[in-house]
């Protein structure tokens, strides 16, 4: 199961909206056959586990390992559970239920009436962590939500908005790297609109090789923002929610949401069935306690720096202690979460 698992950590990015998934075939204590799920609408982790067999006859005396219940329904592909029936594959050992309602133990109760053995909840922990964004998706009906910021050490996001571009800059250059190989694992950045207008971020991934650029988001509240900054620029799909229009110009689309708390919501709801199943926000601090005093928010990456301010913008605070922190140089990083995954 721990190589299953390695294997769907590398659908990270790649197939969203849908779950990170491996599969590993063992006969006579001896990997045979193994896959992951590659991209979203391509063939599932058991399908390209099954299809990597060379001796095909060996299946009806092997076990599948996969970390999560094959699916039983139609959908971009056909049911897993009905491809492991036909291959009379012998045992299944499966690490997590999956929370669809369209799933929910029914492929488990399709591979047992056909005869197969299974076990369940095998590194159930790490697949749950590993598809906290699914599983979010399916359970909360919104986006996965990570908030990140840099803070200097007397705690402060930024010198001012009109400050120099240069002296905004609170991170040093391995934590830009790092902060860019995040991007290209999410669907979405989300920034305020004070940041898109003094900061004009390209909130693109330019450090590192990506294969697909993430959807960038903002919002305004009169529908009319400066079409010269970098987030027009036509080369990334780009939303920009405010209260007065419904309109698409070219690769960005105007979106409308009510004026007061729920329009957050409406806006959750809205870019999840434009297939966003995680977004960064990525600022400023009225956007970011926008989210954390509304407790919309799964996950928050804080870098702190060694610079000192004196005066400027604060940065948000959150009171949860952090599950975790490294070192990158002078930059401290905390990753926080705000709830533990329900399955």
């Amino acid at each position: 199961m721990k190589r299953a698992l390695e294997l769907s950590r590398l659908g990270l990015g790649r197939v969203s909206p849908n779950p990170m998934v491996g599969a590993v075939i063992v006969h006579e204590g001896r990997i045979i056959g193994e896959g992951w799920h590659k991209q979203f609408g391509g063939p599932h982790a058991e399908v390209n586990a099954i299809n990597d067999v060379v001796d095909t006859h060996l299946l009806s005396n092997s076990t599948m390992y996969v970390t999560l219940e094959p699916c039983c329904h139609f959908g971009k592909t056909p049911p897993c559970a009905d491809l492991i029936i036909a291959k009379k594959i012998k045992k299944v050992v499966i690490a997590m239920l999956d929370p669809n309602p369209l799933v929910a133990g029914k492929g488990l109760i399709r591979l047992n009436n056909a005869g197969i053995v299974t076990t369940t909840g095998i590194f159930e922990k790490e697949a749950t962590k590993l598809n906290r964004r699914f599983i979010t998706n399916i359970l909360n009906k919104r986006p996965y939500i990570i908030l990140k910021w840099a803070q200097t050490t007397d705690g402060f996001l930024a010198p001012g908005l009109n400050a120099d571009k240069k002296a905004k800059q609170i991170s040093n250059s391995l934590s830009q790297q790092l902060v860019h190989a995040w991007r290209a694992q999410e669907d979405a950045i989300l920034v305020g609109y004070n940041t898109l207008i003094h900061d004009n971020p390209k909130l693109n991934v330019r450090l590192i090789n990506t294969h697909r650029q993430p959807t960038r988001i903002t919002w305004d509240e009169k529908g009319v923002p400066p079409s010269h900054h970098h987030f027009f620029d036509g080369s990334q799909r780009s939303f920009i929610f405010n209260h007065i229009k419904e309109e698409k110009v070219s690769t960005h689309s105007y979106l409308q949401i009510e004026p007061n708390e729920t329009g957050i919501t409406n806006l959750l709801n809205r870019i999840l069935k434009e297939g966003i199943g995680s977004v960064i926000i990525e600022g400023g601090t009225k956007t970011l306690d926008k989210f954390i005093n509304l407790n919309l928010w799964d996950e928050a990456r804080i870098c702190t720096s060694t610079k000192l301010l004196g005066s400027g913008i604060k940065a948000p605070n959150i009171s949860i202690s952090p599950s975790g922190s490294f070192h990158l140089e002078e930059d401290c990083w905390k990753i926080v979460f705000n709830s533990p995954i329900k399955t």
